[in-house]
């Protein structure tokens, strides 16, 4: 059995003291507070609102995506509250169907890239590159990101449930994100390396391959 060494402890220790100490550092920050409102829907992609509170991906109506199959931007003007975190809808009707039902509607993993969440990083999330995958919407950080997480979606989605399950729900972003891109979890991959990736596949499957 492998047990760690002083130097792996001394490294942990000092790690974990300095994601403590930014944390509470950031404590004051508003894109900060915004994304980690402590309760209801946290962590959440958001962006701080002029008057307080949260807005989920920069203002983006998100029940377009499923009734009109594009990213489009809503306003203040139609807006709904759930679970601590504002949400802004291009029309009256589609703030109607997210009230009805708003867990419909909920991008994955509170609209944090879904392939960052699958190395347990909650970071990014552009509402302009996203996908729905059995009734579920799932945004992401850019094109790369959807195209490698496509790759192999039954695997990712499934790495990208148990830690957003395990180690991110409920939890400060800022701090999981340090820890995981200090720790990095097994099988992490870079943007250079996603990006051969999904050129290698494309390569061998120029047909198959999501673009």
């Amino acid at each position: 059995m492998n047990h760690p060494t002083p130097m792996k402890n001394l490294r942990f220790w000092m790690a974990r003291t300095l994601l403590l100490v930014l944390a509470v550092a950031l404590a004051g920050c508003q894109p900060l507070r915004a994304q980690n409102p402590g309760e209801g829907l946290s962590p959440v992609r958001a962006e701080p609102l002029d008057g307080g509170g949260s807005l989920m991906l920069a203002g983006t109506d998100v029940v377009a995506y499923f009734t009109q199959g594009r990213h489009v931007v809503g306003t203040s003007q139609h807006a709904s509250v759930h679970k601590g975190v504002h949400f802004h809808f291009a029309s009256a009707e589609h703030k109607a169907l997210f009230d009805a039902a708003p867990e419909r509607y909920l991008p994955r993993y509170n609209g944090y890239c879904a392939n960052g969440i699958a190395y347990a990083i909650p970071w990014g999330g552009s509402p302009e590159s996203w996908r729905i995958h059995e009734g579920a919407l799932y945004i992401f950080g850019g094109d790369t990101s959807r195209a490698a997480f496509e790759l192999d979606l039954k695997n990712q989605i499934a790495l990208a449930d148990r830690y957003w399950r395990e180690e991110i729900d409920g939890r400060n972003s800022f701090v999981q994100r340090t820890k995981r891109l200090v720790f990095r979890v097994p099988h992490y991959q870079s943007d250079a390396e996603l990006a051969a990736a999904v050129a290698a596949a494309r390569a061998s499957s120029p047909a198959s391959t999501p673009k």
